[in-house]
């Protein structure tokens, strides 16, 4: 009997152990999930040869969760289907991107789907004039509303015909009493919060055998689960797993650019920072180049001294040449250089990266981040400064641009942190004269950086 007991006291157990679909609901308090990925492609802007698209973060209202790991049945959700992000360049959304299916390369989760171009606004619909009816006089005149037990023409005190509410063959039970044309009416104004229904999506290619062949994992991303949480959706294809050309490997020619994901729709916040003095951005780039080049040890050549003044009573000098010009400094390669205003009304944030020329073996890379102080002078934050030989160790810092990562109207400088054979994605946010490390997600080894 004991043992019976023990069993049966075990099946509610079970069975929640079974189906936690039936005894967990759906909380009305979810917050809304905001994904940030990067877009990466070869080719024409709209127009790509092959891209993907690689998750790194999603906040969940609490804190930033890695999007590559994050909700994955075997796909991480930032990767499901039909979720649509908002390809942005400095803060302006340029276009969409349509998650179709997800695979692994090298390891990682990354997505395909299809670039699309914003929709045409809707033209406003036009608006036919009012009808204008004809008036024997521009007296104005109540028309009221017949009552039981009057007679047929009387009206309000009136003593005539010609203020009465009611024409002469007119009863109080007739409704043509209250059809009267010149009584004023009121009209329903036309729902105008529901969207717009976006554009039908174009048909989709056949899949590539030999391409699907090449990847790891493929799968569709299609998901039935109800209590799962959701990042904005696109339209669906209706189709089965379709794969569109991919990039492989990190091609020289290749193009990064943010994408956001977020159930909200949210207005665009440009992050770019207007000088007062135009002039002013021109000195704070070569002040920043200046530090840039000392930490790469790059040698700067110095002016001749000035010569001495002559004593008077000593005899005059032979005239000096006048002393060849200086050679410019030595250039930076594949210099970028950037400036954001991060948050409304605050300062300008600078961010250089550049590396040294001459053979790949023997290239140094440098990302400064600094800030313009009160005296005119600027400020590095941030200074990561790397080798070839040390990639592994102290990954190359290349900017893919700013974001609002967390939803609160502030931009974070996302940067790739590129090693030999891993890389990964770090986002910094800039407040109170300091660089902030956020988050960085997962895929490689993160190096030290060291700051100023």
């Amino acid at each position: 009997m004991q043992t019976v007991a023990v069993a049966a006291a075990m099946l509610p157990m079970i069975a929640l152990a079974q189906y936690p679909g039936q005894v967990s609901k759906k909380s009305k308090s979810m917050p809304d999930l905001r994904a940030i990925a990067v877009l990466e492609w070869t080719g024409e802007v709209g127009k790509p040869k092959s891209c993907r698209m690689v998750p790194v973060t999603v906040y969940d209202g609490e804190k930033l969760q890695d999007a590559g790991i994050y909700l994955a049945r075997p796909q991480p959700l930032a990767l499901s289907g039909e979720v649509e992000y908002e390809l942005k360049a400095n803060g302006k959304t340029f276009g969409l991107f349509d998650i179709e299916n997800a695979g692994q390369e090298q390891g990682s989760w990354v997505g395909y789907g299809k670039w699309k171009p914003m929709p045409a606004p809707k033209a406003p619909e036009a608006v036919a004039p009012g009808k204008i009816d004809d008036v024997e006089d521009e007296k104005p005149v109540l028309h009221r509303k017949p009552h039981s037990g009057e007679a047929p023409g009387s009206g309000s005190g009136s003593g005539s015909g010609s203020g009465s509410s009611t024409s002469p063959s007119s009863t109080p039970g007739d409704s043509s009493a209250h059809d009267d044309p010149d009584r004023p009416k009121l009209q329903k104004k036309p729902d105008t919060s529901k969207p717009a229904p976006d554009a039908e999506r174009p048909s989709p290619q056949k899949t590539k055998p030999e391409l699907a062949q090449s990847l790891g994992d493929v799968s569709s991303v299609s998901d039935s689960d109800p209590d799962r949480p959701k990042l904005k959706r696109g339209k669906s294809s209706g189709n089965g797993v379709e794969i569109p050309p991919t990039l492989m490997g990190l091609p020289p020619d290749m193009q990064q650019a943010v994408a956001v994901s977020d159930a909200k729709s949210r207005p665009d916040h440009p992050w770019t920072y207007s000088w007062a003095n135009p002039d002013d951005e021109s000195k704070m780039k070569a002040a920043v180049e200046d530090i840039a080049r000392q930490a790469l040890g790059v040698v700067v050549p110095e002016p001749p001294p000035n010569p001495a003044p002559r004593r008077p009573g000593t005899a005059a000098r032979k005239p000096v040449k006048p002393a060849a010009p200086l050679p410019p400094p030595p250039p930076l390669a594949d210099e970028q250089f950037r400036v954001f205003e991060l948050a409304y009304g605050s300062g300008a944030t600078l961010v250089l990266s550049a590396h040294t020329d001459g053979p790949p073996a023997n290239q140094k890379f440098v990302t400064i981040v600094a800030q313009p102080d009160l005296y005119g002078k600027v400020r590095v934050l941030l200074k990561s400064v790397t080798d070839r030989a040390h990639l592994d160790e102290a990954p190359r810092m290349r900017l893919v641009d700013a974001v609002d990562a967390l939803a609160d109207n502030r931009g974070e400088l996302l940067f790739e942190l590129r090693g030999e054979g891993s890389r990964q994605f770090a986002l910094y946010r800039i407040y109170g004269g300091t660089a902030e490390k956020l988050f960085v997600s997962s895929g490689g080894f993160y190096g030290t950086m060291s700051s100023d």
